[in-house]
């Protein structure tokens, strides 16, 4: 047995997922800047995360349940300010009116509210708007000319982009037939056009569901939401517990969806329901199932395509194309789930006298090679030279599929330059390391997947979130742009945040703005970037 006082991971610190934001900063304030911050660079980069472990004297279980906490740092003539506020969630205004958390989430149960019965619990299942378990922390996406926080269920709430004050709630399955669950990664196309994936029920079961949402002339999201149809489906694979996805991907001619052994019993959903368990009690990891990787065609909607691979676990896939007859498929990819109970508030507190704790969250970036038109005369299925991915047939005809490394480190929350290279051939992503076991935890990474070499940004004690790439004005090349990423500090260090900007080409610091903050200032997630318009 570990000594109490053993650290595993002294260059890490956890606690910056376990603050809790003790004042909003609902006017923005200005910081202190070192280095340049390009002229050229003018927007909004806003992120999403949570804010706050605790109600009252009660606490949070598991880090997904946290109140979500929006940030905005508003860039213009390389000077930057900075802002965050609550979401105003329902849950979030029925927990605070409690002063407790009453409203039961992902891995936290609540106190049973008097008024609401077993029916209104169960009944949330199939009609998502009534379930006050609405705490969209994960992400922040464009939908026409507004902006909406996500998370994992069909509610998405509409922030104002100058105050952060929450003006809406929307619930997708008002217009599409969906329930239960839709990814916090929408992809967001060059017109507009935002695609999602979501899990529909029909009398014939489960099917996972692409739905699309139009650009309006006007580019309204109202519009859009009216307009929103399913274009492509495919039966669950399990069709009483379908795959978690919290990511999919697509390419020109292919939506993808990974079906992996992660799954959620909805049977168990509804006894969840009538139990006041948390969601994470429908999940269970199958080792000894195979990961579906399946692509539909954007034009006909239908499955045209379907690979196995070995039990794989995934939050995100890095980017996917089509090339010479094969798709390409890179992926942020786990051994198993043990990452979401790794999430838990009482194991990440006891992390330092784990060692096995590291292991969960070593995410390692890999390559499938998806052959399109295989050939039973050739040695190999995979007609592509330089990669080591391997394809074979299965005695049951179907293709077994195994993927090639892109690099040694373990990394998460990877990012693209999306605004040219979504679903294209690419070279590079960025990426925040996982390794928390290694000298540099928690290190900005990018990734040249062809070469397979990495360069890295680190600072000690300091902790960055998902990097984010902005393309320059006049792009010539993949990596011809900056990296965004927000910084908090460890150990005595809380009540600061940062805005870091580097060189996308070198990963050199370019210039940093630095802000002291009233209280702890936690890790956020996931953000996006908006360009300011011009006149």
């Amino acid at each position: 047995m570990a000594n109490s006082t053993t650290n595993y991971y002294p260059n890490y610190d956890i606690d910056v997922w376990l603050r809790t934001c003790e004042q909003e900063i609902t006017e923005p304030i200005k910081g202190t800047t070192t280095g340049t911050i390009p002229s050229w660079l003018n927007g909004s980069l806003f992120r999403n995360g949570p804010g706050a472990i605790k109600v009252g004297n009660d606490s949070f279980e598991h880090a997904f349940d946290g109140s979500a906490l929006l940030h905005r740092f508003r860039i213009s003539d390389g000077n930057v300010t900075y802002q965050c506020r609550f979401l105003q969630s329902e849950e979030l205004k029925r927990n605070r009116a409690a002063n407790r958390i009453v409203v039961t989430n992902f891995g936290t149960r609540g106190v049973p509210e008097p008024c609401r019965t077993i029916f209104h619990r169960v009944a949330a299942v199939f009609d998502p708007k009534l379930e006050p378990a609405d705490n969209s922390l994960t992400s922040i996406f464009p939908f026409g000319d507004e902006i909406y926080a996500l998370t994992e269920n069909p509610v998405i709430h509409r922030v104002n982009p100058e105050t952060l004050d929450t003006e809406g709630r929307v619930s997708v399955n008002d217009y599409v037939p969906i329930i239960v669950h839709q990814t916090a990664h929408p992809h967001i196309m060059s017109d507009g056009t935002v695609y999602n994936l979501a899990l529909s029920l029909y009398p014939s079961g489960p099917y996972h569901s692409i739905v699309k949402f139009p650009v309006g002339s006007a580019l309204s999201s109202s519009s859009m939401f009216e307009q929103a149809t399913i274009v492509g489906q495919i039966p669950a694979r399990w069709p009483l517990h379908p795959s978690y996805m919290h990511t999919f991907g697509i390419t020109d001619q292919f939506f993808l969806i990974i079906e992996q052994p992660l799954n959620i019993s909805l049977t168990g959903m509804v006894a969840a329901k009538l139990k006041n368990d948390p969601l994470m009690t429908c999940f269970k990891w199958y080792q000894n199932e195979t990961t579906r990787i399946n692509l539909i065609s954007r034009q006909t909607g239908q499955l045209v395509h379907k690979f196995f691979s070995e039990a794989l676990f995934y939050f995100h896939i890095i980017n996917q194309y089509e090339f010479c007859d094969h798709v390409i498929v890179d992926i942020c990819s786990y051994p198993d789930g043990d990452i979401v109970n790794c999430m838990y508030i009482k194991a990440m507190k006891d992390m330092q006298q784990n060692p096995d704790y590291a292991s969960a969250f070593k995410s390692k970036p890999v390559r499938f090679v998806l052959p399109l038109k295989p050939d039973r005369t050739c040695d190999s299925l995979i007609q592509l030279q330089g990669t080591k991915a391997e394809a074979c047939y299965l005695p049951n005809g179907e293709i077994f599929v195994k993927p090639e490394a892109l690099s040694d480190l373990s990394c998460e929350t990877p990012r693209i330059n999306y605004d040219n290279y979504l679903g294209k051939e690419y070279k590079y992503f960025y990426a925040i390391g996982t390794d928390i076991d290694s000298n540099t935890p928690g290190a900005i990474i990018k990734v040249d997947t062809v070469t397979k070499t990495r360069r890295i940004w680190y600072e000690k004690n300091c902790f960055p979130s998902e990097p984010i790439f902005v393309p320059s004005p006049d792009c010539q090349f993949e990596d011809d742009g900056i990296v965004l990423a927000v910084l908090v500090w460890g150990k005595n260090d809380s009540n600061r945040v940062g805005l870091l900007v580097l060189d996308a080409r070198t990963m050199k610091e370019v210039g940093r703005v630095e802000f002291k903050t009233p209280g702890p200032a936690p890790k956020c997630i996931h953000g996006w970037f908006f360009p300011q318009q011009a006149n």
